[in-house]
């Protein structure tokens, strides 16, 4: 890269010229070196070296690998990108953050000690970055570069390179995700932040240093979490600099036009509201939600948080994209201090996959997202559960009317069949299996309704659209003046899903030898000895592929295989008993004090009797970005002593 050869040789030359007389031009390496130093070419070269460790060579005590398995012993990290000199980059530094005031007492981490870590997430325009862990401090030391392409979708992939003018028009913003991962492996969202990056077109040399501060999010939303030194450059470098003048101007036009069609929105909000009090006063109580504020406070319309998302490769079917959603964690807004209130956030879809967890209306979003990508007519349902807890879910309407309700948290579907109230009371009426009690609207990225029949119950509500009497539309045109991801609005993009990193065979392995030594312990503590049956262990694994493809498909499929397998297994007069459990984080010790909380489980885990064998197998089934679904089935066989 950068002709190191070349550079010796001018170096030599020089030196013999300058420095030695002529009688004796021989040079030493001492000498050589010396000269090489001054000039500062040994520095540059050892900065521009990459040393290139083995992320795969783990500590010897990690789970042994099957030999059937083989990991690609070179790590993907190294990849060199490949820059194709007919496009214009945007190469982004980040070169460390001060004032992390939270992590100012922070010790300094031992070597091999496990710390927590931030990790930087970064979009733009279908391209996601993470940056390095690095360990949490007062100045975290971020050390990265992100080559960000720029390109203008709407001109055609051949198209020539974009230039100044072309790339002011492009306003999408570097949204940048921070994520804390504590000694644990729980996530939580330090911030979230639009980069503007367009005041590099105007830098003198085509480079731009800026400190940005990082608020934090939800209740602190007003609090500063620290200071990112970011450092910005066109690659190519632009022929034609902008003044800064016309880029604060085009700044300042967008923002009052992105402003005033917000302000119109409000005003059609607000009549639309009045008018929909006037049907009935009792629509006061009832969950009509128009605005959400995301995870920096800002209030957006909920029609902006919905936008058809395909999964390209990663999702075949719209049950394995519920599947998916379920997967991801469960976590309500955290809230500082006590009190009934829930704490309300609507994360932006890129907070939600980096932090892999968040809130019901997250889950249900998102999946109203992929189903509308997979072609179906899908809305978020706002309402109430029982105890009237106030929840989202998600609904699809088939082509011939049908109702499927779907629950993002569970991944279960329920078909709807409205209660007719008018019915002679002699007919029996079946109790809908759905835990939903009210609907006050629902909502996708086009249409937006408020329920304005007489009871707001779920039970009884008629999911006839186009009948203004029962649902109150909003002006489709209204909700696309703010919502499409046009050139002006405060709307992010939306980020595509990424394939999973984990290897589901090591991330199995590791979790059942982990699970093998907990056991082994728990049961001498108890003063029982540990046999583990590592056949029995192997015919465990058909149950679990079994119970994953059923909450996928609903289909349960291969039972008799495996009843048949393990009657083989165990002998004439000993007892077979299995407990499966399903968990949706890769933590060991945690799986198993919830297993140890089951009187079923502990009953298999701390088996007494005649012969006793154990077994325990776990597979773990990966999902896109980091979710997983790890099944865990302990076993034990014994000699029936009566």
């Amino acid at each position: 890269q950068m002709d190191v050869h070349g550079r010796i040789r001018e170096v030599l030359a020089e030196t013999i010229r300058e420095e030695l007389p002529p009688e004796h031009q021989q040079l030493s390496t001492e000498d050589l070196i010396k000269a090489l130093r001054q000039r500062g070419i040994v520095d540059d070269i050892m900065k521009e070296l990459k040393f290139i460790t083995d992320v795969n060579e783990k500590e010897s005590t990690s789970a042994p690998k099957p030999s059937t398995h083989f990991v690609d012993r070179e790590p993907p990290v190294l990849k060199k990108t490949n820059i194709d000199p007919t496009r214009r980059y945007l190469y982004l530094q980040v070169l460390g953050g001060k004032a992390f005031l939270e992590h100012l007492q922070e010790p300094e981490p031992l070597p091999g000690q496990v710390c927590s870590t931030f990790t930087l997430c970064l979009h733009f325009r279908n391209q996601r970055f993470r940056s390095k862990p690095v360990p949490c401090a007062c100045e975290p030391d971020f050390h990265d570069g992100f080559l960000l392409e720029v390109h203008k979708d709407s001109l055609g992939d051949g198209s020539k390179m974009v230039d100044a003018t072309t790339m002011l028009s492009i306003c999408d913003p570097v949204h940048m995700v921070l994520i804390k991962t504590d000694t644990f492996g729980e996530t939580t969202l330090v911030a979230s932040y639009f980069l503007e990056w367009r005041s590099v077109l105007a830098a003198e040399n085509g480079i731009t240093n800026m400190a940005v501060e990082l608020l934090g999010v939800g209740t602190e939303s007003k609090v500063s979490v620290g200071v990112l030194n970011i450092r910005l450059e066109m690659y190519p470098q632009l022929n034609k600099v902008l003044s800064p003048e016309v880029t604060n101007t085009q700044f300042a036009l967008e923002h009052q036009k992105t402003a005033e069609k917000e302000r119109l929105f409000l005003v059609y909000a607000k009549q639309w509201w009045r008018e929909y009090l006037q049907i009935r006063p009792t629509h006061n109580a009832r969950l009509v939600k128009i605005f959400a504020q995301d995870e920096n406070g800002v209030n957006r319309p909920v029609c902006s948080y919905i936008r058809p998302l395909r999964a390209g490769r990663l999702l075949d079917t719209p049950r394995q994209a519920a599947r998916f959603v379920s997967v991801l964690g469960y976590e309500r807004a955290p809230v500082i201090g006590g009190g009934a209130g829930k704490q309300e956030q609507w994360c932006t879809l890129l907070a939600f996959l980096c932090r892999n967890k968040g809130d019901c209306e997250d889950h249900a979003n998102l999946l109203c997202n992929l189903l509308l990508g997979f072609g179906l007519e899908a809305f978020v349902c706002v309402g109430t559960k029982a105890k009237g807890v106030p929840h989202t879910w998600v609904m699809t309407r088939g082509t011939d009317g049908t109702i499927t309700f779907w629950e993002s948290l569970t991944g279960h579907r329920y078909i709807h069949k409205p209660i007719n109230p008018d019915d002679p009371p002699v007919a029996e009426q079946p109790k809908p299996l759905y835990p939903y009690r009210t609907i006050g609207c629902i909502f996708n990225h086009q249409k937006f309704f408020g329920n304005c029949q007489p009871s707001d119950a779920v039970e009884v509500c008629v999911f006839d659209l186009h009948d203004e009497s029962k649902w109150k539309p909003m002006s489709g045109e209204a909700i696309k003046s703010v919502c499409s991801p046009g050139s002006t609005s405060s709307v992010p993009p939306f980020p595509l899903l990424c394939a999973s990193t984990l290897d589901a065979a090591v991330a199995s392995n590791e979790i059942e030898v982990q699970l093998r030594v907990l056991v082994s312990e728990h049961r001498k503590d108890l003063g029982l000895s540990t046999v583990w049956d590592d056949h029995l262990s192997y015919l465990l694994s058909p149950a679990l592929a079994a119970y994953e493809l059923e909450r996928t498909t609903s289909i349960s499929a291969g039972n008799e295989e495996f009843q048949d397998a393990v009657r083989r297994a165990v002998p004439d007069g000993h007892t077979f008993k299995g407990f499966p459990i399903h968990f949706v984080y890769r933590n060991a010790r945690r799986a198993f004090a919830t297993c140890l909380r089951s009187p079923f489980c502990e009953e298999v885990i701390c088996c007494r009797g005649d012969q006793v064998r154990l077994a325990v197998r776990v597979r773990v089934f990966t999902y896109p970005e980091s979710a997983c679904a790890v099944w865990i089935m302990f076993a034990c066989k014994y000699r029936s002593v009566l």
